[in-house]
Parts: structure tokens; sequence; C-alpha cells
């Protein structure tokens, strides 16, 4: 009885471990392909002109995502989709610089954790391969705590830093060490191009993977291209093969790609096209401008060979039909101006000392190459040479972001609208098809901790892990509801956006909210903001609990309270524009503000500070007095029960701390009300007199001047 026990235990036993040998087996191997500063239309299946046929053919037999978003910038898209959270909870609220708080330190923090350090514990191998650019230290001997290797990638080849040059890229890395492309003795191709040396080695640690690990275990792999952000690099033989393609104008190719996205289905047809921006019949430099998209459009057609490279050795080494790519984009097409004004023209000698060959270079922008010759720029310049250094500008980014407005920094939907391909044969039922549900680089985490089942972490040494921001895709792969309980936000350098559903509630920097309907109007061209006050305060209440929560604020991570005057009185003349720093420090402080009038008006701001998230201004409506604050977006208006008098000469308004608010007229008593107090922070907009230059404090359009005269303000306080 005992021996027929121990053989059911035996038989349990190894039916549970093979069971456990197939889960691991049916993990996918998962590689994030990242391309940088391209627009949403650029690739052939997005609807671009450029020949990509590997991306294409991924789509064609895959998933494609007509409504993914990224974050507007590179360096907050890297920390976003490394780590599952917005780039403020990770650290990486603007560039690699620290803005003195915790949502702009340049530096991925300790509360978030990448998807190499996620996926690591349940036995994936990890490597990365490409652009890091999520860390400030980028010296070879600082601090390397965020570099790859730190962050839970078992290899790196790549740079730590952004952009650089193609043929001699700066702050390269093998691993923790720094290399020169030229004195590294693994990997010495006849011409070192860097979109090369990324597919390369992406290639390469799949084969040792495969040679090393026995296939036992599957692999995590992020492959960062810098294709194609500036310089506009390319080979030769690339270039040559797009010559002559781009001389029918900037319209033309828009035209043509909104076609081509009406039959693909990526856009509806309702949707009217953004305004061109640039005018061919007008160009200068016409030879110049079209050699511009002509390497860049090398760059791309470089890139996507050296994703066939990779698709090609995973069906070398057997494991294509078992590997989840997905294929996405860092930030819209950039209307960046870099190297396009200059006097340069060839020949131009090596005037400076050469560079060493095994030197290791930091420069992002480098004043020269090795031989000596300066860094050539300009419209005399014809980019695509290692010596040049040009990026292709507004009018073809334009042409990139084709349906849609703005650009990269913009959170528009040209700012930040990217193509996502999903392709995985064994997980991904649907073969080209469309999927329409709105998606996030904060997705990209859940989704492969979700097919990796893995466990994402609650702590680490100690240290609280946040929680992830996104949701899992791979409802998708079958067609079924993904499961998304918040909206989805944005914030870079003040710009600002939330959408819930299909709407969408957008601003510039200092500017009003703009809210649009996206299911009628994808390409933001009809602002509903008017008719629908209340959806935008709604909506304005969302982002703002959201700005709190995830160290968005202060916008633009500076927290320069230190150097506001707290002096007690400020008296300011009839035209007087304060910029912030001069501005006077209203946090937390009630104050007395007292108008001189010569000349009565009946509308008009008298004085404003702030903007749509906060400030407080004082302004005159159809004849009544009206004193407006706004704390974290909500707006208080307390308004005159009567006009203003005909002979007024002196309006003074008093908010005290506990939120009431008292106005004299003539020093007559004239209008009381109550607030919810003073302001809770100190504004982002500046202090006008006698009309509002920016962000609106109140529910008028900016600039609002006062129709009458005013001789001067005071702000008095206590």
């Amino acid at each position: 009885m005992q021996c027929c026990r121990n053989i059911v235990l035996t038989t349990c036993l190894l039916l549970i471990a093979g069971m456990a040998s197939v889960a691991v087996a049916d993990r996918p191997n998962i590689i994030v392909i990242l391309s940088d500063d391209m627009g949403y239309s650029d690739i052939g299946c997005y609807g671009g002109e450029i020949e990509t046929p590997t991306l294409d053919g991924l789509a064609e037999n895959g998933l494609r995502f007509t409504q993914f978003y990224n974050t507007g910038r590179c360096c907050p898209t890297r920390a976003s989709l490394l780590t599952g959270l917005y780039p403020h909870q990770a650290g990486v609220g603007h560039m690699m610089n620290d803005r003195g708080s915790d949502g702009y330190r340049g530096n991925l923090n300790k509360q978030c954790r990448t998807i190499a350090e996620a996926l690591k514990p349940t036995g994936y191998e990890t490597y990365g391969v490409g652009k890091w650019h999520v860390t400030l230290h980028t010296n070879p001997e600082g601090p390397k705590h965020n570099w790859p290797l730190q962050r839970g990638f078992d290899r790196f080849y790549g740079t730590i830093t952004g952009a650089g040059s193609f043929f001699d890229p700066g702050t390269l890395a093998r691993d923790n060490t720094m290399i020169s492309p030229f004195a590294d003795s693994e990997y010495q191709p006849d011409q070192y191009y860097y979109t090369d040396a990324i597919s390369d080695h992406a290639a390469r640690f799949i084969k040792e993977h495969a040679s090393t690990d026995g296939k036992q275990s599957p692999f995590f792999m992020y492959v960062a291209y810098t294709a194609a952000h500036w310089p506009m690099h390319a080979l030769p033989e690339d270039i040559a093969k797009y010559k002559g393609r781009y001389g029918r104008g900037y319209e033309a190719y828009r035209l043509a790609r909104l076609e081509r996205l009406r039959e693909l289905g990526l856009i509806d047809a309702s949707w009217e096209m953004s305004p061109t921006v640039g005018n061919w019949e007008k160009v200068q430099h016409s030879e110049w401008e079209q050699r511009c998209m002509e390497v860049y459009a090398a760059m791309i057609d470089r890139m996507d060979q050296g994703i066939g490279q990779i698709v090609n050795t995973l069906k070398q080494q057997g494991e294509f039909d078992n590997t989840l790519i997905f294929f996405m984009q860092d930030n819209g097409g950039c209307q960046e101006n870099v190297g396009r004004k200059g006097d340069h023209k060839r020949p131009v000698p090596a005037s400076l000392p050469k560079i060493a060959q095994d030197a290791i270079r930091l420069d992002v922008i480098p004043k020269q190459n090795r031989a000596g010759v300066p860094t050539l720029q300009g419209p005399h310049i014809m980019p695509g040479p290692e010596d040049t250094y040009i990026a292709y500008g507004i009018d073809w980014a334009n042409v990139s972001n084709t349906p849609f407005r703005e650009y990269k920094h913009f959170v528009h939907e040209g700012g930040i609208s990217t193509p996502l391909i999903a392709h995985w044969p064994q997980g991904i039922e649907r073969r080209g098809e469309l999927e329409h549900q709105p998606g996030h680089l904060i997705d990209i985490m859940a989704t492969c901790v979700d097919v990796a089942n893995a466990d994402y972490p609650t702590q680490h040494d100690g240290q609280d892990i946040k929680p992830l921001e996104g949701v899992s895709l791979r409802p998708t792969f079958q067609g079924d509801k993904i499961s998304r309980s918040e909206p989805l936000y944005w914030e870079h350098e003040g710009n600002r956006a939330i959408r819930d559903g299909n709407w969408k509630l957008v601003a510039k920097k200092n500017r009003d909210w703009e809210l649009y309907d996206l299911s009628k109007d994808r390409t933001e061209l009809h602002d509903l903001s008017d008719e629908h006050p209340d959806l935008v305060q709604k909506l304005a209440d969302r982002w703002e609990a959201y700005a709190k929560r995830a160290n968005v604020l202060p916008l633009s991570g500076r927290d320069d309270n230190p150097k506001f005057s707290k002096k007690k009185r400020f008296q300011l003349d009839a035209d007087a524009d304060l910029p912030r720093a001069k501005s006077p420090y209203v946090e937390n402080r009630g104050f007395t503000v007292t108008v001189k009038i010569s000349k009565p008006g009946s509308d008009g701001v008298l004085v404003a500070q702030g903007g749509s998230s906060a400030g407080f201004a004082v302004f005159v409506e159809d004849g009544r007095l009206h004193f407006a604050i706004r704390r974290d977006g909500k707006l208080h208006d307390v308004v005159s029960t009567e006009d203003l008098p005909s002979d007024v000469k002196t309006i003074t308004v008093s908010l005290v701390n506990d939120g009431a608010v008292k106005a004299t007229v003539n020093g007559k008593p004239f209008m009381r009300g109550m607030t919810a107090g003073p302001l809770t922070r100190m504004p982002q907009d500046g202090l006008q007199v006698g009309k509002d230059l920016l962000g609106a404090v109140g529910n008028y359009k900016t600039p609002f001047e006062f129709s009458g005269r005013i001789d001067r303000v005071t702000l008095t306080f206590p």
C-alpha cells in the first residue's frame, strides 16, 4: 500500500514538474523596440512612404494600435516605458538635470523598478541595447547606480546619454565600461554606424543567449534605436535610395499620407487634417530641404533593416514564434532647429587638433570630428556625412506628424501619438487587425509582467515601490476589452493633458485649457471648452489631483520660493508685467489690492497674478466687480451685486486667511463674499496690471484688457 502511495506521489510530482517546465517554456521572450524622434505616419504600415518592410510585415501578421501614446519627449518616455509609471513618479519629469523636486531629479529613483528588474526574479535573462538616457551620471568614472547593469540588465551595449553622432557616438558603453567605437576589441565593422551597431549587438545577444543558456530560460531585450533623432546621419547607399523622392513639397506628402491613413483605417475619414506649416513655394534652399528628408528616410530605412536582422536571428534560433515584439516611438516628429543655421561651405579643412582613436567622447553635439574638421551646419552643407550635424526641421516634422497638430515637447496629439505594433505568433490571435482602444507606455510593463507570469514587487531593499499605473494589453491580443479605471495623464514643460474616454483636455504652458471630443476630432481643431465648462472643470480637477499625487508639482520641478520677495508692500505701475520670479509671494498669505483708476471702464482685468491652476484676479465684467481666485485649478469667483459707480476712483479688495473677501469702492463698502482661502502654492504665471497675458484666472478670454485707465495698483500684506 505504501509502495502504491509512493508511486502515485512520484507520478504527481513528475506531472507537476512537467507542467512547470511547460509553463516556463511557454513564457515568451519579449523584445521592446523604441525608435527616436519619429512621427505617427512615417513608417509604411502607418501611412508613410518610407520603405519599412520588416515593420510592415510584423504589423500584417500582428496587431496595430491606432491610439497609443508616449509622453512627448525622450527621457520621460524612457523612464515611463521602463518602469510602468508616469515619468515624474520615476523621477524623470524633464531631462537629465536635477530641477529641485522629486519629480524632476533627472535620475530613476529607488521607488520604481525597471522591466528587467521585474522579470529577472522569474528567470528571464535581460539585455539592453541602444540609448539609455535615464540618468544624469554620464561620467566614465562617476556613479553608475542607474546604469543598465545596476537596473536589472545582464548585458548592455549602447549610449548612456541621448543624442550624438551616428558615426562616433559619445558616452558609448559596453556593460559598465565606456569605450571608443574605434578601440573596441569586440566589434570592428568595416564602417561604424550606430544603428547597425545596435542591430548587430541585439542579434549577437540573441545568439549568445541560445548557445549559453540552452534555451531553458526566456529573455527580455530592450532595443532603443537613436534613429531618426538629429543629426541627420545616414550611409551613402541608403541616402541614394531616396534621392529625388521629396521634391513635391510638404503639402503633397501630407495629403498622400492622409489618404493612406484613411485607407488603412488608422484614422477616421471624417477627421480634418491639421494645417500644413511649411510653404514649399517660399523655400530658399529646396535641394537642401529635400536632402534633409532623404537622409531622415534613409535613417528609418536602415533601422528597419536592422529590425529585420533581429527577426531573422530569432527565426534562425527557433525563437520567433514565441517572442512578443513591441515597436513604438518615444515622441512625435521633432521640430527642433539644431544645425539649420550657419554659413559653412565645403571644402572645410581640418583646422582643429585631432582626437585619438581610443579617446572616449562624451559630447552630444561635437565641435569637431576626430580628424579635426569642425562640425558643419547650415543650409549650404548637405546632411548625411559624419562631419555634419543638422536636424530636418519643423516643416518636415509637420509631415511626419500627419494628420495631427504640434510636435515633440507638446502633449497635443502630434507630440504624443505613436504607432504600436505587437507581434507574437503563439500569443496574439489577431492577424493584421487594428486595435482602437487607447493605450500608453505605462501599459508595457504591466503587459510584460502579465505574459511573463511575474510578480511586480511592492518593496525592494526595504524601500516601498510605487504600484504600476498601467494595465495589461494582453486582452487585446484576443479582441477583448482592457480594464482601465483611470484616465490617461500627461505633463511636460508645463504642457499638460488628460484623456478620459473620448474627451481630452489639453493646454500648452501658461495657456487656457482646450477640450476635444477625440471620437470626432482627434486632430484637435475644434475646441469645445466654451460649450462644456463643467466638463472642463471636472477634468481639470482630476488632472490637478493626478499632478499632486504623481510628483508633477511644482510644474517644471523648480521650487524657487526662497527667491520670491516676501516684502509687505508692492507699488505697481499701470503697465506692470512682472515675471514669476519678481512677483509678490502670495502662497498662504492674505493680502489687500488697491487700484487707483483715472478713467472708469466696464470690462477688463485690473490686476492678475497666476493662471488656470493657481492665481488671483481683480476684474470688471459688464460693469460688475469680480474677485477670482484659483486654488488647484478650482475657481472661486466673488461678484458684486451691483454695477460699479460711474465716478469710481479707488477700488480696494482684501482677502483674509479664513477666505473672506471684502471690497470697498471710493472708501465705501461694496462687496462681500467667501472663498476657500489664500493660495496654497505660488502661481506659475507672473503678474500683470490692466490685463492677463498668460493663463486666465477667471472665466474670461485673455488678455481681457481693461477698457478704462489705471493710475497705479498697490498690494499690501499683513
